[in-house]
């Protein structure tokens, strides 16, 4: 597996694998349990959300940054994490692994490249969250694994 950098040409794939891998919660699991209201409110668009926010995301003059996993000529997953170097923080904002290539370390590995680059760049902290239902179960193990400690926080929807 190579990590490497982000490259503008790869926008178009981590975007459709942005999608790819969020599909199944937004569609078979956040949009059941809430209903079309509240779903059509928070992420009616959540496809065009995802198409304008990974594009937005490799910003390294604001200290935003992006590494793909290649296996071979296929992107295995990506990344995406920004460090706040006058406070030490560093947060993982995206982290997308394709179907394939789950469960053979990938995410381990992005997490990992990610840790060490804030390190580099002063970070002494770094923030990373995922959802509580049943969908991000691997992403929980997968952070708890790596060392990080959860904090429960609950988040509410009704309809008015």
């Amino acid at each position: 597996m190579l990590i490497r950098p982000f490259a503008r040409h790869d926008l178009a794939r981590l975007t459709e694998l942005t999608i790819e891998t969020f599909r199944p919660f937004y569609e078979d699991s956040f949009r059941p349990l809430v209903g079309e209201v509240v779903f059509a409110n928070q992420h009616g668009d959540w496809r065009g959300d995802y198409r304008r926010e990974v594009a937005g995301l490799h910003a390294p003059d604001r200290h935003m940054y992006v590494a793909v996993a290649e296996i071979g000529d296929a992107v295995a997953g990506y990344v995406a994490w920004s460090v706040d170097v006058a406070r030490g923080n560093g947060t993982v904002s995206h982290l997308a692994v394709s179907a394939g290539h789950r469960r053979h370390r990938t995410g381990t590995a992005l997490c990992e490249h990610a840790f060490d680059r804030m390190r580099a760049l002063g970070a002494e902290v770094v923030e990373i969250g995922t959802g509580g239902d049943p969908f991000h179960a691997p992403a929980r193990a997968l952070y708890e694994k790596l060392g990080c400690v959860p904090l429960p926080v609950v988040v509410y929807y009704r309809r008015l």
